[in-house]
């Protein structure tokens, strides 16, 4: 039975029970850590209109890319290590971008090197969370953003946690301080993790015996870059 399209979420709590939508792959599901298209889907149906330039600097298998153009926009993806025919190799610290081009921005940026990505020693993937230079990293991230963005327009930031024995990492909170010195707060949405660890008897078991968290939610955080007036 064919997947139904994802429905527009009216609350701060998303949930979905697949990562593509009406049985069609966007993006690839072999792609270890492949943005889930119905979060996508429904920030362009919120934040953009048809015709609008959605940019994706950290694309990957090219979900937004995917999902931007059935929906009628248009679309451009960079990634270091690109697994996409439409993803052009850039990193996101230096597009090769216009100023104030794009109309909408994506980004889910890898935490705290919790999978393998480019193996490339100024992948940002390679840095742990735990460490300044990782957060001076993303910071570049967004200072890029902020060049290559429209006043006036949307980008959101879709982001993990990270728990270790040596710490824990609240990246998502890091992040917000990060954004609200270049753009203004518009939401903070919880997303629930489909992923099939939580669901593992022996997972759960360490968590409950060991007295941690298993992250069972994504942070995505929606922010808008002021006018020309408000800056």
């Amino acid at each position: 039975m064919a997947r139904r399209p994802p429905r527009l979420e009216a609350t701060t709590l998303w949930r979905f029970g697949s990562r593509t939508y009406e049985g069609r792959e966007q993006g690839s599901n072999d792609y270890a850590g492949a943005t889930p298209a119905w979060v996508v889907w429904n920030l362009l149906q919120r934040y953009t209109e048809p015709g609008w330039l959605v940019v994706d600097p950290m694309a990957g298998s090219g979900t937004t890319v995917d999902v931007a153009r059935e929906l009628g926009r248009r679309a451009l993806g960079y990634d270091l290590q690109p697994a996409h025919e439409g993803v052009f190799r850039a990193d996101a610290r230096h597009l090769p971008l216009e100023d104030e081009k794009a109309d909408f921005v994506f980004v889910d940026p890898p935490y705290g090197r919790n999978l393998r990505y480019s193996g490339r020693p100024e992948c940002i993937g390679e840095l742990d969370a735990r460490d300044e230079a990782y957060f001076e990293a993303m910071d570049q991230v967004f200072a890029e953003i902020d060049r290559v963005l429209r006043p006036d327009r949307h980008l959101a930031v879709y982001v993990c946690d990270v728990w270790t024995r040596r710490a824990f990492v609240p990246i998502g909170a890091r992040f917000v301080f990060q954004l609200v010195q270049r753009f203004e707060p518009v939401d903070h949405i919880a997303v629930e993790r489909s992923n099939a660890d939580l669901r593992k008897g022996n997972y759960r078991k360490a968590a409950e015996e060991t007295g941690f968290f298993l992250r069972g939610f994504n942070h995505l955080l929606v922010f808008r870059k002021p006018g020309r007036r408000a800056r």
